[in-house]
């Protein structure tokens, strides 16, 4: 699909859809449960489907009915060689790598884009030493087989905290204890603490002494009959950083305040560039103000970079972004893709080894741009045609589809004139 966007001031209202990453630790937390539930979720992407169709082979019943999901656990999980397709959703298969293997038996993970290209490496080598087999990395499909034993893990924390996050799904399933550390810094870290309260809401007591986890074996998931997916600050980002370039502002509802989402301090980061930003218990507003430059260290709110870059471009100095390297390993090699669109679009940007130095001319020139499979990359192009002089055309727009299948709509909600075609 091929968007053309015309240079619009976006202003108004709108719901943040739920959140991807709250969505898929709620599903598997359900669907390991001891009793059904329903996980309340608004919409739904390409990647929260592809987690509930995962979680169905290993043996659960997922169904969406209207705004939830009804989750009938994985009584018993299936004997049969399992094939779960991940689509292109790096947390399904890294959530679900370690739940496979912890609950045993012969599996099969397919993967669609870059996914199967993307590293598994140190949690790949973790499964191996603790009882698995698994066939090599970067083939479709990756197999695994045996059974998953308890004792210590250890991982570096500055690698992907899915790597993580699906251990901590997996390890109270074994019968032993096990002890989980993460060595050196730890990145990421408001994702494994969503991991830890989703948990925790489930009734797996997990103990933490700094930077390694106790996890008592043979505990039950006991999951609340009704459980919320909350706002997503990720996807809120895109519209809130909008809300700073210009118009009369961006008003967005249902962003909990106390969320443990890491990239809730877009709108921290926004009051630095000099924004106006107004928060309340579940909604928060941004508005325009002279902006300027700032540092922004992007090791935990990897995700924000290719939005917050747009805001750079509009701000009076210059923009240093860095300890993002991580991004070269996401739908796209996200850093050097970031760097084109901004490039072809007329930004004067300088791409590093782990990030970006932009000055910001406070506008840009539009023209013809590629999504490069990466939804983040479509939505930030589309918010990069506010400060546009001429249209911007994005290739490959359906992308979006992966985690904001409305996206569009709701950009022609908040006032954007845009025309989609079929390529």
């Amino acid at each position: 699909m091929q968007v053309t966007i015309q240079r619009a001031a976006l202003s108004g209202e709108l719901k943040a859809i739920a959140s991807k990453s709250h969505a898929h630790r709620l599903l598997i937390c359900a669907a390991l449960s001891q009793q059904p539930s329903k996980v309340l979720c608004s919409e739904t992407s390409q990647d929260i489907e592809a987690t509930a169709d995962c979680l169905n082979a290993l043996g659960a019943q997922i169904r969406r009915e209207n705004d939830y999901f009804s989750v009938v656990p994985v009584w018993k999980a299936l004997q049969k060689e399992r094939k779960l397709y991940c689509r292109e959703s790096g947390s399904t298969l890294r959530f679900l790598l370690p739940v496979a293997c912890a609950l045993g038996g012969s599996t099969q993970f397919y993967g669609e884009g870059r996914l199967p290209q993307r590293p598994l490496s140190p949690l790949y080598e973790q499964l191996q030493l603790h009882g698995c087999t698994l066939s090599p990395q970067a083939q479709t499909p990756l197999c695994c087989s045996g059974a998953l034993h308890s004792g210590a893990y250890e991982l570096p924390g500055n690698v992907s905290s899915q790597f993580t996050s699906g251990l901590l799904f997996a390890l109270p399933l074994l019968e032993g204890d096990s002890t989980l550390r993460l060595t050196g810094k730890v990145e990421s870290l408001p994702y494994i603490q969503m991991t830890l309260q989703a948990l925790e809401q489930t009734g797996i007591c997990i103990r933490q002494q700094g930077q390694t986890f106790q996890i008592a074996g043979g505990q039950y998931y006991q999951a609340p009959e009704i459980c919320k997916v909350e706002g997503d600050w990720s996807n809120a980002a895109f519209w809130l950083c909008a809300g700073a370039l210009q118009g009369k502002g961006i008003c967005c509802n249902g962003l909990w305040a106390d969320s443990l989402q890491g990239d809730r301090r877009v709108l921290s980061l926004l009051r630095q560039f000099g924004a106006q930003v107004e928060q309340a218990k579940d909604a928060c507003r941004v508005a325009p103000a002279p902006l300027h430059g700032i540092e922004i260290d992007a090791g935990n709110i990897p995700d924000l970079v290719p939005i917050l870059s747009v805001v750079a471009c509009a701000a009076q100095g210059q923009t240093h972004i860095y300890n993002a390297g991580r991004l070269r390993i996401k739908e796209s090699d996200r850093l050097q893709t970031v760097y084109e669109v901004l490039h072809t679009l007329g930004a004067e940007v300088q791409l590093q080894e782990d990030g970006f130095i932009i000055q910001g001319k406070g506008k840009l020139q539009g023209g013809v741009v590629q999504a490069y499979g990466d939804h983040r990359i479509a939505m930030m192009a589309a918010i990069a045609a506010c400060l546009c002089t001429e249209p911007v055309v994005i290739c490959g727009a359906e992308a979006v589809n992966k985690s904001y299948p409305g996206f569009f709509a709701d950009m022609q909600q908040l006032g954007a004139q845009l025309k989609k075609e079929n390529a």
